[in-house]
């Protein structure tokens, strides 16, 4: 066999059913030859993120393969590529090399030289007896320690060579982790223990720890409250009683409360990186840090307490040294309870206004409103795209069980949500996948509505039609108003048509929700839904830092 018959036979072997693709490489007929899918986007950006997709609902189980060509085609993935590093999502990237004589020689593109700033790992192949040890690596990069893009340059003339290698000289790599130092467990117990309004702010690797269950153990045997970080958003139940809910730059009422005046705040699985993007930490809460990734401890922030290790493990021996202190019994929360209720109902009243709006064109709140109210959100998974959809749902959307919403974006790429949605229903076709985003975000990526039809992955992408750039409403004001800098115009649901979707206008509320429910049906019966939503230009911001 070649070198690209193994590679596609290791994959195979570590468990993987489809690649995503665009427009060529050797391995991608190889890999259908093994009997795994190939999916081709209609750009490359588009297939690292619905691989993207993919690996966040998995919990490093399963990972998104992409594969593209050399050159043109690894210079194209670099963006998405980047916004999979930001997040620290595990995906793994076999771009095609140049042959061997010509690396190195201008203007040829050599992913090993320029990927490395936004890559976890990455190496070539460079004689075909390297292909398992390489493949190796990359599978253990993929499952342990700090989560990120994985990238094996495939050098054209040397994975074409045939050689005596064969799938038996490969064993997959285990899963290895890690817990924190016994002795800064007990340091991080005793504080919460003594502290008067502690919180607990969770990051996305509690759910690719799988330690959704464990958080909500350690913050009722505390009485303690939760907030979310956007990336870690449905990992503690919006709907529990300490639920504080979920931030970007925006959060809700109860949240920004706690953030400016808890005493103690212990991140799980957070980088704790600054970002506008991000909710901002005040100074003065004593701050107790858990990563996986040692180097993130202290990064941003003045850490009191670092806890590097897995999330799970981390939370595990929390609650075990917690309970050797004061027992198996929860501690009584009805005060700290009554006082997120009075928060969570004085900041609902200031916002339905907006959630119950009747005007026209569509509020963008109370598009969220229905979104919210008319999904069935234990099997259902929502995301939101850059800029103002992101800002203006991520506070709003009750997120329910673990990947009920995606949130995303450290760094913020428009038009991830429709491949992101790809990738999230590949990896659980029994769930309605929706993406909300705007008109500017559907120009970067609604050509894979037509790859949603063409490969059967039903989802639905509702968006927001206000024939502008809500993110920016007062912005450039001479370049709008002289240039038409920001405008956009389109009908969106008769472009969906012709991709093979089936495209919804809707002006009214309840339009919005006779769609809203038709979408369901349609894709339970396989078919790919646009909601074209006719809205204003909402700048209004809840809590933004």
């Amino acid at each position: 066999m070649d070198g690209n018959e193994l590679i596609a036979q290791i994959l195979q072997k570590e468990g993987v059913e489809w690649l995503a693709c665009f427009p060529n490489n050797p391995l991608i007929e190889a890999a259908a030859k093994a009997g795994i899918r190939p999916i081709a986007f209609r750009h490359e950006r588009g297939a690292v993120m619905a691989a993207d997709g993919f690996s966040r609902t998995s919990h490093r189980k399963r990972f998104g393969v992409v594969v593209v060509q050399s050159q043109a085609g690894a210079e194209n993935a670099l963006g998405g590529i980047a916004q999979s590093f930001a997040d620290n999502i595990p995906i793994l990237v076999l771009p095609g090399g140049v042959d061997l004589s010509e690396i190195g020689v201008r203007p040829n593109y050599s992913v090993t030289q320029n990927y490395s700033g936004v890559v976890k790992r990455v190496e070539a192949i460079y004689h075909p007896d390297q292909i398992p040890a390489v493949m190796r690596r990359a599978f253990s990069a993929l499952r342990n320690g700090a989560s990120g893009p994985v990238v094996v340059e495939l050098t054209g003339d040397v994975c074409s060579q045939s050689h005596a290698e064969t799938i038996g000289g490969y064993t997959p790599p285990a899963m290895l982790r890690q817990a924190p130092d016994p002795g800064d467990i007990a340091d991080a117990a005793g504080a919460l223990i003594r502290a008067e309004r502690p919180m607990l702010w969770a990051g996305s690797g509690v759910l690719f720890a799988g330690a959704t269950e464990e958080l909500k153990t350690l913050a009722e045997l505390l009485g303690t409250p939760v907030f979310t970080t956007m990336g870690g958003k449905s990992a503690f139940d919006e709907r529990h009683p300490l639920a504080l809910g979920a931030g970007c730059g925006t959060t809700t009422g109860p949240a920004h409360h706690w953030i400016q005046h808890c005493d103690l705040l212990l991140a799980i699985g957070s980088s704790l990186s600054r970002s506008p993007y991000a909710q901002q930490i005040p100074n003065g809460p004593l701050l107790i840090q858990n990563t996986n990734n040692p180097d993130e401890i202290g990064k941003d922030e003045n850490i009191n307490i670092g806890l590097a290790g897995d999330a799970k493990l981390t939370l595990q021996a929390l609650i075990d040294a917690v309970k050797g202190e004061i027992g198996d019994s929860p501690r009584d929360s009805k005060t700290t309870q009554k006082d997120i209720a009075q928060l969570r109902s004085d900041w609902f009243a200031e916002w339905t206004p907006l959630l119950e709006s009747e005007s026209l064109p569509l509020n963008t709140y109370r598009v969220i409103r229905e979104i919210d109210h008319n999904l069935d959100r234990e099997n259902s998974i929502v995301t939101h795209d850059a800029g103002a959809p992101r800002d203006s749902i991520v506070p709003f959307y009750t997120a329910t069980t673990p990947h009920s919403y995606i949130g995303w974006g450290k760094t913020t790429h428009l038009g991830f949500g429709i491949p992101l949605m790809i990738g999230a229903k590949l990896a659980h076709p029994e769930k309605f996948c929706l993406n909300l985003m705007g008109d500017g975000a559907f120009g970067m990526s609604g050509m894979d509505i037509e790859t949603a039809v063409r490969s059967g992955v039903p989802i639905t992408t509702v968006l927001l039609n206000n024939g502008g750039m809500a993110t920016y409403p007062g912005g450039f004001p001479t370049a709008r108003e002289h240039y038409g800098v920001s405008s956009m115009t389109g009908d969106y649901a008769q472009i969906a048509q012709g991709m093979g979707a089936v495209g919804i206008t809707v002006r009214t509320p309840l339009e919005l929700v006779d769609a809203l429910k038709t979408a369901q049906r349609l894709n339970q019966e396989g078919k790919t839904v646009l909601i074209d939503t006719h809205s204003d230009m909402e700048s209004r911001r809840s809590r933004w830092n």
